[in-house]
């Protein structure tokens, strides 16, 4: 048998697992021989009515809309024309002839598109947005004493199928595993990646697991060289294993509430309890490789394959806000420096980033930016700016 027709059968056969297993009577139960009373029955429950995910609105409905000066947004976006996504052709073609100046920019985005206000299953227009960074961690490109934290690329031995090519329901989803003799099974997680080690070519060391884990956090950042130089390094594969915060195992653990839950209170529990690091970094199963992109000074690479603008690049679930759209954010800055009421360009994704009214709002790279990201935790709303004439994403 063929490595090809055994991972076939494997994917097959984990589709059908995954599809769903049902409950069956027990066959060597006895029949009963006295009657059964008849079951009374339950009215059927009434489902409540699902929230519409889009709302049409007006311009003016649409918060410090005439004050924004929209240009920095803009510019945003016109980087992603560069990869333009179906519903943008079009548009990313009549832009360049746009003169970048606030009056024409509103005017092109007033006459050529509608703002739809993103809506929660239960009818809340209002969600969860966080923030996220470029980090810069001191290592090496060799093991050193001080540096001896791998950052792997993708493993040799990682093998992803694509299980919507069997069942089309589970488009978007992904198993990765190995090959174990002749059976395809789920790749380690991260206490057996960390304990055993990988077939799989090192990038860089760096000096605390902790930072390893916020790199994986972040999806790209930089390291920091001895001799200056600075080494990029960008999202590119995963274990397989879901994503668990590991605040969340800081909360479960009854040592932080939920309220305090940060980059720097995880970062300062970690300083003061370094013989309970792994077992805080090993509740969250999921592993993040990179790959090294090239020198520059534009942001990292987001999963639109473009570089992202601080400020102005934001994360979504792209089954709600395509990648590669404009979008508006209404929000609150985590210092207390006042609103944040901007156009913005949706052009990464992000393991954490799932519902309706959700994003990772991108703050730039280095500390300053961290210091943001890390304590972002804020009520904001949303609007999908979409095309006219286009039919909206569908559910």
């Amino acid at each position: 048998m063929t490595l090809r027709s055994s991972l076939f059968k494997t994917a097959s056969l984990l589709a059908v697992f995954l599809s769903g297993c049902v409950s069956t009577p027990s066959q060597n139960t006895q029949p009963s021989i006295s009657p059964q009373p008849k079951p009374s029955i339950a009215p059927t429950p009434i489902p409540s009515p699902v929230a519409p995910r889009y709302t049409e609105r007006s311009w003016q409905q649409v918060p410090n809309w005439q004050q924004d000066q929209l240009v920095n947004g803009w510019n945003a976006w016109l980087k992603g024309c560069a990869k333009p996504r179906t519903n943008w052709v079009k548009l990313c073609s009549e832009a360049k002839s746009v003169a970048i100046d606030t009056a024409s920019i509103r005017q092109f985005l007033e006459k050529n598109l509608t703002p739809y206000q993103l809506t929660n299953p239960d009818g809340n227009e209002t969600g969860l947005i966080t923030g996220y960074y470029e980090p810069i961690y001191p290592g090496s490109l060799t093991r050193t004493a001080q540096a001896n934290q791998p950052v792997y690329a993708p493993p040799k031995d990682m093998i992803t199928v694509a299980l919507d090519d069997i069942y089309p329901e589970l488009k978007g989803k992904r198993l990765r595993g190995r090959i174990v003799g002749n059976k395809l099974v789920a790749y380690p997680d991260r206490g057996d990646i960390v304990a055993k080690g990988l077939d799989a070519p090192v990038l860089a060391w760096l000096q605390d697991p902790m930072d390893v884990q916020f790199l994986q956090i972040q999806g790209s950042g930089r390291v920091q060289l001895a001799d200056g130089k600075q080494l990029r390094l960008g999202y590119a594969d995963q274990n397989g294993r879901p994503y668990k915060p590991v605040g969340r195992w800081l909360v479960e653990q009854s040592i932080l509430p939920a309220s305090e839950v940060s980059m720097q209170s995880i970062k300062a529990w970690a300083k003061a309890n370094p013989h309970r690091v792994d077992e805080l970094l090993n509740s969250n199963p999921s592993y993040v490789f990179f790959r090294t992109l090239p020198e520059s000074n534009e942001g990292p690479i987001g999963s639109l394959g473009v570089p992202l603008t601080a400020g102005y690049s934001i994360a979504i679930d792209p089954n709600t806000v395509p990648l590669g759209s404009l979008a508006f954010i209404a929000t609150t800055r985590p210092d207390n420096d006042g609103g944040i009421h901007r156009l913005v360009a949706a052009q990464d994704t992000g393991g954490a980033i799932r519902g309706t009214v959700r994003a990772d709002f991108f703050w730039g790279t280095g500390d300053a930016a961290g210091e943001l990201a890390g304590k972002m935790k804020q009520d904001g709303k949303l609007w999908l700016l979409w095309p006219k004439g286009t039919q909206l994403p569908s559910n």
